[in-house]
């Protein structure tokens, strides 16, 4: 028995392409779908047909300028509102097929946001085949009469394709039919389902005429999905599992209910460095009808969502996979040539991106916001994928593409390193709700198409002669024919016939001639042959008497014939007639059952959406539950809070008002102290102004008594215990001494603004190193600090301040200075106009009354003096 053969995935001669490689740029196709309403707004429009204008909506904001910016793109072709099914198949998908015929991969995906036909494009509907039934339709209609018998083709797990024997072919087969548990796809002689075959009508079907017949071809279809960055089989039957119970710990239904939840796969490399799922289903399809039913059990196991968008979203990315495998047959033309290196597998890779969507929008939550998360990030990692790209392919970088950030961009890795060529269609929604993300579509088409693909190379199946197949088929009708004309029926009656006839004819005498004067001889050999010729006339006439009547029972036959036909005739119109109802009664019959069909699957989709809205609600449910629940407990918790705060707020409230009642009585106590020490001094200034008076210039004075301390009912006006000072103490005056005043060294600061006053009584700072500006010198020598600043006071004279702090040395080394004091020294004129009297004072001289009412002044005799207070 000869081993099995085992063919690869092709792939480009070398990891590094040749300078002289051709390239190709990525087809990008644009799809505008239809409005859903007619009043809707619109902000495409169609300029030719290779461009579009996209119109601002009337509520956006204009740009810097204050005008509406209308945008222009330009694609390889442009498909309006009014574009069939079959016209968008024939200029997109029609090329990419003829090269998988031609041991050429392709992959095609449709992008979009939510809701702008990208589904509708790929699959269609019932009556308008998409994208993927017409391939399919197309392949089987190009290679139908050359396919393999089942299991002559069979895939191993390593991307790769081995060919079986006719033998183990055979027995593959005999074993699936005994296995009554697994059902029979259905033959390509049976009749199409109604649904999948109205996908496509008999006059839209198309075929490829360059189908190189010397080849056996076999298709092999798997379909996965990507959801949240993993990757499905949709077409994996999971086992059921009769001990696991049918719901998840967590309140979850498990996947259909009763069967476990799916395994997510893992993507490798094969040893020709071309990435494929591992451990997917590839189911071995004869005919369109097949192929599609096994699409169709894989689709119902898609992830599909209600939004707010779209009723119908689909949550994941779907990839539908199909796979050629053809190899050429021997130099007779009779079997497989069992040659792995003659055996090539070609691809093409069906997308259906996943729509971006805005969660503002959507307003998605829970697993809805995590998918559309997923799904933004890898339409994201496929936008920095072509920006990469493109920036390779134009300035000449080198950059790693990320490649690894997406499953979605990691399996197609090899398509854009120059496996094969690359379609995507745009499909857009023209309302003016989606003009944003339709903006950012655009741009990424844009940047796509500026993006080029190494063109595939033509690769030769084999050295033999063409037409093999060809002479094989002749050979053997020209055979068949010859062996039923030597084993026809009446073939030893007319040999049995012609040997009686030879038989009844008179012998013929001996013909040798001993001696040439024989007179005998030769009269016999004539007598005998006059008798042959008479006997033969006879039989002549026999035969024709014979004919004659052969031939009037012949045209007797005839005319019952003709009547025969007639019956007939007249039973055939009748038999139409019925067949007509027969049909008319079918057709019925297949519409109801595809109607059937279609209201299931919608059963099917409202079950669905069904579940998950009850999922939702019981999500909610229980969220809501525990919202109230700890609204309860914050309500309690403030009322406690507030209950606790109202007293604490009486409780400050009486202490504050307690201890603004003492300080407010201290300071009054405070200020009635002092304000008597002020009388006392001023008493004993006007008794020292008296005595200089009278005795160097003679001014006549009046003696003046003792001062004495207020009256006991004066005091209790002011404060509640005046009686803290005896009346006959008396009351030394001293200087106040100012801060700077001390030993330590001083840093004078004297801004450059500050004017000069020219006044008697000037700050003088001993010890001190006078600056117009700080600096961590002359900080570092000092101990000391002041700060002289002047302003201009409300009465219009120049107020000077002298801020004053300690100056200490910081943890990095430097200098730092802290305020402790502010003195104030301010210029005042004697005779202003705002001063006031005392109320109780009595008469005497002018002089003596001003000094007496200058309380706030310091003690000078100078008309201009300074007053100097401490702020705390």
């Amino acid at each position: 028995m000869q081993r099995p053969g085992k063919g690869k995935t092709p792939r480009r001669p070398g990891p590094k392409k040749p300078s002289s490689v051709e390239k190709d740029p990525v087809g990008v196709y644009c799809r505008i779908r239809p409005l859903g309403a007619e009043d809707e707004e619109c902000c495409i429009e169609m300029i030719s047909s290779s461009t579009i204008q996209l119109h601002p909506p009337d509520g956006l904001k204009a740009n810097r300028n204050g005008e509406y910016k209308e945008t222009q793109y330009s694609f390889k072709k442009v498909f309006g509102i009014n574009t069939s099914q079959i016209e968008l198949f024939e200029d997109v998908a029609k090329p990419l097929v003829e090269d998988l015929i031609h041991s050429k991969n392709g992959l095609l995906f449709t992008y979009g946001v939510t809701g702008s036909g990208k589904t509708f494009t790929m699959t269609g509907s019932p009556g308008e085949g998409g994208l993927l039934p017409r391939s399919l339709d197309m392949l089987f209609n190009s290679i139908g009469p050359w396919q393999a018998k089942r299991f002559v083709f069979k895939p191993d797990d390593k991307n790769g394709m081995e060919i079986q024997n006719q033998v183990d072919a055979l027995l593959e087969r005999q074993k699936r039919d005994s296995q009554q548990s697994v059902p029979k796809t259905p033959s390509s002689r049976q009749k199409a389902d109604p649904e999948i075959a109205d996908m496509i009508s008999s006059e839209e079907a198309c075929k490829s005429d360059n189908v190189d017949e010397d080849c056996c071809y076999s298709v092999f279809v798997s379909y996965v999905e990507v959801y949240n960055n993993y990757i499905y089989d949709l077409l994996e039957d999971a086992p059921f599992d009769p001990i696991r119970p049918k719901w998840l710990g967590g309140g979850t239904p498990v996947r259909n209910n009763e069967f476990i939840p799916p395994q997510s796969k893992l993507l490798r490399e094969d040893q020709n460095h071309n990435m494929y799922v591992a451990g997917c289903t590839e189911v071995e399809v004869k005919s369109t009808e097949e192929a599609f039913e096994v699409f169709w059990k894989g689709q119902k196991k898609r992830r599909i969502a209600n939004t707010q968008l779209n009723r119908e979203s689909s949550r994941s990315h779907s990839v539908f996979m199909v796979k050629l495998a053809q190899a050429p047959l021997d130099a007779d033309g009779d079997h497989i040539l069992q040659d792995k290196n003659q055996v090539n597998v070609s691809q093409l890779c069906l997308v259906d991106l996943a729509g971006s969507e805005r969660t503002s929008r959507t307003r998605a939550e829970g697993s809805r916001l995590r998918e559309a998360g997923n799904i933004n990030q890898s339409l994201m990692t496929l936008r920095t994928c072509m920006e990469v790209l493109r920036e390779n392919q134009m300035c000449g970088t080198n950059k790693m593409v990320p490649y690894r950030d997406s499953k979605v961009t990691h399996l197609f890795k090899n398509y854009f390193d120059g496996e094969g060529k690359v379609r995507m269609i745009v499909c857009v929604n023209p309302k003016a709700d989606d003009y944003d993300e339709t903006m950012l579509v655009m741009r990424f088409a844009e940047m796509t198409q500026e993006v080029e693909i190494a063109r595939p190379v033509d690769r030769p199946i084999c050295g033999l002669a063409a037409g093999r197949r060809h002479r094989n088929q002749v050979f053997r009708d020209e055979l068949s024919r010859r062996l039923e004309e030597r084993e026809g029926p009446n073939n030893a009656d007319d040999q049995s016939l012609m040997s009686q006839l030879i038989e009844s004819l008179p012998a013929l005498p001996p013909c040798e001639l001993a001696d040439p004067a024989d007179d005998m001889t030769l009269p016999r050999l004539i007598e005998v042959l006059e008798r042959r010729h008479r006997i033969r006339q006879m039989m002549t006439e026999q035969f024709d008497k014979t004919a004659t009547t052969l031939k009037s029972m012949i045209q007797q036959f005839d005319s019952q014939l003709n009547a025969k036909e007639n019956f007939l005739h007249d039973q055939r119109s009748k038999l139409s007639e019925k067949d007509k109802v027969i049909i008319n009664q079918r057709a019925e019959l297949e519409r109801l059952e595809k109607k059937s069909k279609t209201l299931e699957y919608k059963v099917d989709i409202l079950q669905k959406t069904t579940d998950m809205y009850e999922q939702d609600k019981r999500s909610l449910q229980q969220e809501l539950e525990t919202r109230e629940q700890r609204l309860h407990r914050e309500l309690s918790e403030r009322r406690r809070m507030e209950q606790r705060m109202q007293g604490v707020m009486t409780d400050t409230k009486l202490k504050w008002e307690k201890e603004c009642e003492r300080r407010v009585n201290a300071k009054q106590m405070e200020m009635q102290n002092k304000l008597w020490v002020k009388d006392e001094k001023l008493k004993q200034l006007k008794a020292i102004v008296t005595e200089s008076g009278s005795g160097g210039v003679g001014f006549p004075v009046e003696r003046q008594e003792k001062p004495e301390r207020p009256s006991r009912e004066r005091d209790q006006k002011r404060s509640a215990s005046p009686s803290s000072l005896p009346t006959s103490t008396p009351v030394h005056l001293t200087h106040r001494r100012s801060h700077s005043a001390g030993g330590e060294k001083w840093v004078d600061h004297k801004p450059t603004s500050n004017l000069d006053l020219d006044t008697v009584m000037q700050p003088i700072i001993p010890n001190a190193i006078k600056v117009s500006a700080p600096n961590e010198k002359a900080l570092s020598k000092c101990q000391k600090y002041v700060l002289r600043h002047q302003e201009l006071a409300s009465d219009g004279e120049i107020e000077t301040k002298l801020i004053k702090g300690n100056v200490f040395k910081t943890r990095s080394g430097g200098q730092a200075v802290q305020f402790t004091d502010i003195e104030t020294l301010k210029q005042e004129c004697p005779t202003a106009s705002s001063r006031k009297r005392r109320s109780g004072s009595g008469e005497g001289p002018a002089h003596i009354d001003d000094i007496e009412n200058r309380a706030p002044v310091t003690s000078t005799s100078s008309i201009h003096g300074y007053q100097k207070r401490r702020k705390p």
